[in-house]
């Protein structure tokens, strides 16, 4: 645990009591402060109160003794309006910070010599994060690993001198850093998502480039070259701070960048193009997406020390993250993959375009995006099984142009596709759960829904004799952009 002193002997109120704000708690407490807590939900309420937190409805709070409000990520500070307990702080000129703010700060004064990367971004987040971590580890760097990939900052070990922090940090998180210093800033794409807290794209994209702000001097932006908000992002560094951009791409070669072209990795920051990885047999990379997350993490590893003959098999020894284009199980010649952290239609588009042959589950709670956007994606998918709310709407989208069962539920969807795929003449059929939705109308969350859909796919597999099993990978995550 990283203790916040800051607040010792004074009272400090947080709002939000899932996993981040349970590490707060234990944070505050551990540094001496006093802690008055609320949560709309009765057993987060239970659990902060087991661990010492004074447990009270907002209303009863003595503003003029809170030094501090510690606000959940989930909490709408600007839109579609503020929060109600974030105009009763302002009124009351209480400051307001979320966990990476207290993160930073802790070490800050720590005077310890670490270094702090930041990955952030609508896709790939997670993905680059955990390779990224994987990789330093590869080569004997202290690499801590957390943020809004399932591990609280304040979760993670204190700070001691050459500990390098990866962290995947959400747009929610970034509204409410300040004395955040980052020498490392991964900005991997943008495209549209989660606008409702935002209000439009302009205002996701500054509260993205609030972490770009806290580079340090000497500190690198690497940069995806895939969305056009972030090649807008290149070009500006270019022509101010050249000497601190890597541009990275999967689609393009780079005449000054890390790239990938055939499945080969290439250093391009070089006088002459270096080969450095064959990422095209690697299946937790699979995908033009993963090369470039690759790319992105290549470019940080390699900043930080890691020699460039190490990655080849550094990469191969990467297992990949539950819930992202996941290998589950395999059927005969019927691959069942789960990709249900893809909330979004950019997301699924790059899941799909991974595969051949494409038996694509998809639907839940709808973001109102257009479908036909995955035109050029279509002579992919044999045939759209889709669930939730947003069943209809989607069949809709696809009419005339792919086929498509409104199956409702999970459990129906995986059954006839499964079915479907086995007796089809496709060499490799892929069942894939790559929903392009939120999962809130039937499931508490992604992890859940991917959860269910590997049951149901294992399940599949106790009932066949012709069967390959895939390790599968149980860690955590969230669904924050």
């Amino acid at each position: 645990m990283i203790v916040v002193n800051e607040f010792a002997g004074r009272q400090v109120a947080v709002f939000g009591l899932g996993r981040t704000g349970q590490s707060v708690i234990a944070s505050l407490q551990a540094g001496g402060a006093s802690v008055v807590a609320w949560d709309d939900t009765e057993d987060a309420r239970e659990a902060a109160r087991e661990v010492g937190a004074l447990i009270m409805d907002p209303s009863g709070w003595n503003w003029l003794g809170i030094d501090a409000l510690v606000l959940s990520p989930g909490i709408p500070l600007t839109h579609p309006e503020p929060h109600k307990i974030v105009i009763q702080a302002r009124h009351a000129d209480v400051p307001i910070v979320g966990d990476l703010e207290l993160f930073a700060r802790a070490i800050n004064t720590s005077g310890k010599d670490v270094k702090i990367v930041a990955v952030t971004g609508t896709n790939g987040k997670s993905t680059t994060t955990a390779l990224i971590g994987h990789l330093l580890s590869r080569t004997g760097i202290e690499a801590q690993v957390g943020g809004n990939i399932g591990v609280p900052v304040l979760d993670l070990e204190p700070p001691v001198d050459g500990t390098v922090y990866v962290l995947e940090v959400s747009s929610y998180q970034a509204d409410l850093v300040e004395s955040l210093r980052l020498d490392i800033v991964i900005f991997l794409n943008l495209t549209r998502d989660h606008l409702d807290r935002h209000g439009d794209m302009a205002g996701y994209m500054k509260a993205k480039m609030r972490l770009v702000d806290r580079l340090t001097s000497s500190g690198k932006v690497v940069v995806g070259a895939s969305s056009r908000p972030t090649q807008e992002l290149c070009t500006q560094f270019t022509l101010t701070r050249k000497e601190a951009l890597v541009a990275v791409s999967a689609e393009q070669v780079l005449g000054e960048g890390v790239f990938v072209v055939g499945g080969y990795l290439y250093d391009g920051t070089l006088p002459n193009a270096e080969k450095i990885a064959d990422l095209s047999a690697i299946t937790s990379l699979a995908g033009c997406h993963n090369w470039e997350n690759a790319a992105a993490a290549y470019a940080v590893a390699h900043e930080l020390g890691m020699e460039r003959n190490r990655f080849q098999s550094a990469f191969e020894s990467f297992e990949g993250l539950p819930h992202r284009t996941q290998a589950v199980a395999k059927v005969g010649k019927v691959l069942f993959v789960n990709d249900s952290k893809a909330t979004n239609l950019e997301a699924a588009s790059k899941a799909i375009s991974a595969f051949n042959d494409v038996y694509w589950i998809a639907g839940g709670q709808g973001k109102d995006e257009d479908f036909g956007r995955l035109k050029n994606l279509f002579p992919k998918i044999r045939r759209a099984y889709l669930i939730g709310e947003a069943a209809g709407e989607i069949a809709a989208a696809l009419a005339g142009e792919v086929d498509c069962v409104e199956a409702e539920t999970l459990e129906r969807a995986i059954a006839l596709a499964a079915k479907e795929a086995k007796v089809s003449k496709a060499e490799r059929p892929v069942v894939l759960l790559s929903p392009a939705c939120a999962s809130f109308d039937q499931y508490a969350n992604f992890e859940e829904r991917g959860e269910v859909f590997s049951r149901l796919a294992q399940d599949l597999v106790e009932t066949q004799s012709n069967v390959i099993e895939l390790p599968i990978n149980t860690d955590d995550g969230g669904e924050v952009a």
